[in-house]
């Protein structure tokens, strides 16, 4: 399996459970490795052939920055959904990161796979 992979894609939302954080948007950077096989866009030069990033992260871009969830897990899980569900992909790497999140850490978060390996 070839893997596409999008990387620190930076999304403002609402996110977590305490009550300041209710009230403010906070940075969330996404991971992603998107499995595919890719042998036939390479070989015709087509994007119509390949996953297309740039599509993947205008719908996440669009999701998340809406979402108002309270665990990053939860988060991870429903990007995780979006990728396989509505960009055919057969296996994902979410990477979720929010930062600031534990003072002294520089980052803290969640990693999850869906899907199956080919």
């Amino acid at each position: 399996m070839d893997i596409i992979y999008l990387n620190d894609l930076k999304i403002e939302t609402v996110i977590g459970i305490y009550d300041w954080e209710r009230e403010i948007k906070q940075i969330v950077v996404l991971d992603l490795d998107m499995g595919a096989d890719i042998r036939k866009a390479a070989s015709s030069d087509a994007i119509e052939d390949t996953l297309n990033y740039k599509a993947v992260s205008k719908r996440l871009i669009e999701f998340v920055g809406a979402s108002e969830f309270q665990l990053v897990e939860t988060l991870a899980e429903e990007v995780a959904n979006i990728i396989l569900n509505e960009f055919g992909v057969p296996w994902v790497r979410v990477k979720i990161n929010k930062k600031g999140a534990v003072r002294y850490a520089g980052d803290v978060g969640v990693i999850i796979e869906r899907g199956s390996q080919l």
